[in-house]
């Protein structure tokens, strides 16, 4: 099937989240939330060393959406439910629908960390994925000295798979660094695994 035809929601819920693709309008907020939380992304982000303007964030999430109508990514946005406090953003990256097969990427607002909402938010996007997308594996790449991001990927259930060693170089340092890589597949019955 092409993926244009799959009907797929702009939005879902967890128990304390709700999950959507970008809209318009959205580029302070998520721009807001990047300022207020560069010091802690910025050794694992590359888009973070630089914060770019409020017009340049409105046009990312444009292109998000756009993206995610086109079935190309799924840039997704965390908000506190009946709220409007976006405490990070998600998302599946890399779309190889012949699979199909997603990259799942994170980060978190530095004020809500330590309270389970990215397992939370990631759980939810690899049953979202399974079940909307028809996806057969999901992974999670994240630096080798990234412990929690590594972690969130085994409190998810994600396999270690292994590590890329020297496969890049880090964008604040230029020393060599290694990457590992984690997955979750689905099983038949299109749950994960």
């Amino acid at each position: 099937m092409n993926p244009i035809l799959r009907e797929i929601p702009y939005q879902f819920e967890t128990e304390r989240l709700l999950i959507r693709g970008s809209l318009p309008g959205d580029g302070e907020v998520v721009r807001t939330a990047v300022i207020e939380s560069q010091p802690e992304l910025k050794p694992w982000m590359p888009w973070a060393v630089t914060v770019a303007s409020a017009e340049e964030y409105e046009v990312r999430v444009r292109e998000g959406q756009v993206k995610y109508l086109a079935r190309e990514d799924f840039w997704l946005l965390l908000f506190l439910q009946g709220t409007d406090t976006l405490i990070g953003c998600s998302g599946l990256h890399n779309a190889n629908w012949a699979v199909p097969s997603f990259e799942i990427g994170y980060w978190l607002h530095s004020r809500q960390t330590a309270q389970g909402y990215m397992t939370e938010a990631v759980l939810g996007i690899c049953d979202f994925a399974f079940t909307h997308l028809s996806a057969n594996r999901l992974f999670i790449r994240c630096d080798s000295e990234n412990k929690r991001s590594a972690a969130v990927a085994r409190r998810c259930g994600f396999t270690f798979e292994g590590t890329h060693r020297h496969d890049s170089r880090d964008h604040l340092t230029n020393e060599l660094a290694s990457t590992h890589y984690f997955s979750k597949l689905a099983r038949f019955d299109g749950v994960g695994e």
